[in-house]
């Protein structure tokens, strides 16, 4: 066991931006002690080689990936990894009594045929792929609380659904109206060097990528979408690159399917809705979130409005991508397999201004 009977756990992938998250949340969480790096291209290296402003607290080499050597120390493993490569090690892992919790898109899908044709690649793991959890809590609790694999929701799938999904579980839009349009600091792309990420690049510029249904965020959102509403729904999702490094703001579009609802009828649903949601924050009438209001956290602001000329709801959500988009969810998650506070060790105080 840890340390003080502390929970001992590792995270595969750890020199990417979220894993330099999880390390910062892990190493601040009172039931868990971080006793395992793990990742090929960096192994051998001091983590202060990757993060120095780290130096001082995390004093743990990269190593390399061995399965045995994982199972052998943790309880708990955090795949921080791109997609494709969780489903080569998670059935083992699980087979060897490790709670495995991945932040890629592998285990995020209700049906491997729908992986697949998005991602590619050839799934041997079917079985433990089905007893997997679909990582968004405020959605999935008691799931979460009884899986032993988690496939982490994606960020922009999280500040979207946390908009529409009170919408779609009471009945109160037309589903095939609903439209997301959504916003991501650069951060969500990855510490790798790349082309449109580059400062002289993406500073001083707004741009569309993923259009017309292209983007692989938009089959994760439609089954949990369907899944709420009970039948098949398709959404019109838009992510956009903005030139800030934290954050997503999705603004949500539906058509009320009772136009005499008013803001304040909503509001009141949505507060029932989120009622036992510690994370999740209403906010009054007339108040629209912004994404500097969540950095560092894991909250997830939610404004909403009324346009009583064209019948629609406009739902504003804003996370941190890669708080509550990503490592802050992974660790919610954890609390819930744990049966732990489910806010245990996550920040809701934001950096600002």
């Amino acid at each position: 066991m840890g340390e003080l009977g502390r929970v001992p756990v590792g995270i595969v992938g750890a020199s990417g931006y979220g894993g330099v998250q999880l390390v910062r949340l892990l190493k601040e969480h009172p039931g868990v002690e971080l006793v395992y790096l793990g990742g090929e291209s960096s192994a051998g290296k001091p983590f202060s080689d990757l993060y120095p402003h780290l130096g001082h607290c995390v004093d743990l080499n990269i190593e390399p990936l061995d399965l045995d050597t994982i199972a052998s120390r943790c309880k708990v493993v955090f795949l921080s990894l791109p997609n494709g490569l969780a489903y080569q090690m998670a059935p083992a892992l699980v087979a060897k009594g490790c709670k495995v919790l991945d932040l890629s898109a592998d285990y995020r899908f209700f049906d491997l045929e729908t992986y697949q044709s998005w991602y590619g690649g050839d799934r041997a793991d079917r079985e433990i792929a089905a007893t997997a959890a679909y990582g968004l809590p405020e959605l999935y609790r008691d799931r979460i609380a009884e899986a032993s694999l988690i496939g982490c929701a994606g960020c922009y799938p999280t500040a979207s659904l946390l908009a529409l999904s009170p919408l779609l579980k009471q009945g109160l839009i037309l589903s095939e109206t609903a439209i997301i349009d959504a916003k991501s600091g650069t951060s969500g792309g990855g510490r790798q060097a790349k082309t449109n990420l580059l400062l002289a690049e993406a500073d001083n510029s707004l741009g569309p990528y993923g259009v017309g249904g292209r983007h692989r965020h938009t089959p994760e959102i439609e089954q949990v979408c369907s899944d709420l509403a009970g039948h098949e729904v398709r959404v019109q999702f838009t992510p956009h690159l903005i030139p800030m490094v934290r954050g997503i703001l999705a603004t949500v579009y539906a058509t009320l399917r009772d136009p005499g609802l008013v803001r304040e009828d909503l509001l009141t649903i949505y507060k029932a809705f989120y009622r036992s949601s510690p994370f999740v924050k209403m906010l009054p009438g007339g108040t629209y979130p912004q994404t500097k209001w969540a950095c560092g956290t894991n909250l997830c602001y939610i404004g909403i409005e009324v346009d009583p000329r064209t019948d629609r709801v406009i739902v504003m959500s804003a996370i941190d991508n890669l708080v509550k988009g990503q490592a802050g969810q992974a660790l919610q998650c954890l609390n819930l397999m744990m049966g732990w506070e489910e806010t245990l060790g996550l920040p809701t105080m934001g950096f600002y201004p």
